[in-house]
């Protein structure tokens, strides 16, 4: 299987906007499933008895095969971006409320005993306390969450969206390998760079892990 290097150069351009294109669909979705998963994990931490029912509805959305998804979603929002994001928030959804609700179950009682002792109200005990000490497990949820919108997104080639996806279906319709092996690296770079961007953010949002060791 060889490349057609003069049909890259070629491409350039719409190269580096479908790959543009593919990382806004994956980061958003990432960032809405952040968005709801935070309160559902607190709720479900809070309220024990929700934790079951939230983890379990979560599960079960995950089980749902990704190309029937945006299937189902089509009558809601039609052949359009905000289809393929919906579709990825809901399985980014899973992984980050159960890396959120066990990153705050992780947090030692003792640390909030002590919170609590100095007069710290709830709401800033969870801010300045438990979030802090939850973050490097919740951070791998994130970034768990990033690399797999970033795979699912060319599902969405399907409906009409699909980023990078969209080479896959134009290589297979043709017979011609040099759009998928470009769609593959190019998928495959944008998960390295941003799990890498991801571990980064990390070691600047938790000081007193590197001051410990």
């Amino acid at each position: 299987m060889t490349i057609d290097w003069s049909w890259i150069g070629e491409h350039i351009g719409e190269l580096a906007s479908l790959t543009l294109s593919h990382l806004e669909a994956a980061m958003t979705a990432v960032l809405l499933g952040l968005v709801l998963s935070l309160p559902l994990a607190v709720l479900a931490h809070r309220v024990r008895p929700l934790r079951g029912f939230l983890l379990g509805a979560s599960n079960v959305l995950f089980t749902i095969p990704s190309i029937a998804v945006f299937v189902l979603l089509l009558p809601v929002s039609g052949l359009t971006r905000t289809t393929t994001v919906i579709g990825l928030t809901v399985y980014t959804l899973v992984v980050l409320l159960r890396n959120t609700v066990e990153g705050l179950e992780s947090v030692p009682a003792r640390t909030k005993e002590a919170a609590r002792a100095m007069g710290t109200r709830p709401l800033r005990t969870l801010l300045a306390v438990e979030f802090p000490l939850a973050l490097p497990v919740i951070m791998a949820g994130v970034r768990i969450a990033t690399v797999m919108s970033i795979s699912l997104v060319s599902v969405a080639t399907y409906i009409g969206d699909g980023g990078l996806g969209q080479l896959f279906t134009d290589g297979f319709q043709r017979d011609f390998p040099t759009p998928v092996i470009a769609g593959v690296v190019l998928t495959l770079l944008l998960a390295v760079v941003a799990d890498a961007v991801l571990v980064a953010v990390e070691y600047a949002l938790t000081p007193w892990r590197r001051s410990r060791a």
